[in-house]
């Protein structure tokens, strides 16, 4: 098995998981404020939802946004068959960093905390990257 395969599934599992949190906040959040599902038609019209069933919603969102860049570059990494033990603890570090910005976003959700675990999980996507023009270069 690729090693490279195992950080993009932990990534998968853990936004499916951070879908089952948000519906868990979700769901009861617009029960008691009132809100039918067709009422949700439009954006924003859960603005009004506590801050515990937003912040997990945003984070599921953003799970669905840069992470994909990481999938396209894990998997093209393995196909290229350049999924060496530096490869993989950059994919690793990856997702470890995206889970604690889940957790600081859909926990306390201070911002500069936020920004500073995305931009060094931004950071570690680059290098993966850069690495594997590199490779491919070289």
């Amino acid at each position: 098995m690729n090693t490279m395969i195992a950080p993009v599934l932990a990534l998968v599992s853990w936004s499916l998981l951070v879908w089952v949190w948000m519906y868990a906040h979700r769901l009861p959040a617009m029960s008691k404020a009132g809100i039918k599902p067709q009422d949700a038609r439009f954006p924003g019209a859960l603005n009004v939802l506590p801050d515990a069933a937003r912040q997990a919603a945003d984070n599921y969102n953003h799970l669905m946004e840069q992470p994909t860049i990481f999938y396209a570059a894990a998997l093209a990494i393995a196909v290229a068959g350049h999924g060496d033990a530096t490869a993989v603890a950059l994919a690793w570090a990856y997702v470890g960093l995206r889970i604690v910005h889940s957790l600081v976003q859909a926990g306390v959700n201070i911002v500069m905390a936020r920004f500073a675990v995305f931009s060094l999980s931004t950071i570690v996507l680059g290098v993966m990257v850069v690495r594997e023009w590199v490779k491919l270069a070289g």
